[in-house]
């Protein structure tokens, strides 16, 4: 989670994916199930389809996976029932962090996520209570080392495919869009032959909270780490800006 304050999500991200690309996969196999079952196999009319494959994509998931995947859900009614739960609280520190999961037993999780803030020092909140501090966007980052375009020629690109915002980091572009605009421009990108390392829909903090106390720190990296070892996580954004 070190490094420029924007990236701080999709940093501690990569760093998940990295070590756990397995468990991604598995994430995202249980997203396109929940995506086929409420919209339908076909991701032209499916938004949210749409969106977990852009997902897929970027996370490098084989498209033979992905088509078994959908297949598998389109002719599945009898398997495990998946639901969607959003979790708020606090961290250490006056953090904010929210926790998405998708699950087929809400008490095990709650209870997860609960025993993970307990033991990093936090708090979990009512529904509502951090969220009005983030913003939910399309998100696209892009590693500069596997993109040898000029950054103008691709700002452009993707400006002219429906994104809000381009920036340019050290080591990234990130690419910002409003969420239904995500799949569109993921599609023309790819088109252009244009990697990405990332493409998903997140909430992407309005302010950072930075964090001096040594010991906050590691409670709030407790607090994230067990919650990366729930299966049932999906995603855990926060606010928290790790101090130089």
């Amino acid at each position: 989670m070190s490094g420029h304050s924007k990236f701080a999500n999709i940093k501690h991200k990569k760093e998940r994916n990295d070590a756990k690309k397995g468990k991604i996969f598995t994430i995202i196999g249980r997203e396109i199930a929940v995506a086929v079952k409420e919209g339908g196999p076909d991701p032209a009319n499916n938004f949210k389809l749409s969106t977990v494959i852009a997902k897929a994509k970027a996370a490098n998931m084989p498209n033979d996976t992905i088509e078994r995947g959908i297949k598998k859900a389109a002719g599945d009614n009898g398997g495990a029932s998946y639901e969607y739960m959003t979790y708020e609280g606090y961290g250490p520190g006056g953090t904010a962090i929210i926790v998405k999961t998708l699950t087929d037993n809400k008490n095990r999780t709650a209870a997860d996520v609960r025993s993970a803030f307990t033991k990093g020092g936090g708090s979990i909140g009512t529904p509502g209570c951090v969220s009005f501090m983030f913003d939910e966007k399309g998100q696209i980052i892009i590693d500069k080392e596997e993109c040898e375009m000029d950054p103008d020629d691709l700002m452009m690109i993707a400006l002219d495919a429906g994104a809000d915002d381009f920036a340019e980091e050290d080591d990234s572009f990130e690419i910002l869009t409003a969420p239904d605009a995500l799949p569109e421009v993921v599609s023309k990108l790819e088109a252009e032959g244009i990697k990405m390392e990332s493409s998903e829909v997140t909430m992407i903090p309005q302010n950072y909270v930075s964090v001096t106390d040594e010991k906050q720190a590691g409670q709030i990296q407790k607090i994230l780490d067990l919650l990366d070892d729930s299966d049932d996580v999906q995603d855990v954004f926060h606010n928290w800006e790790e101090a130089e």
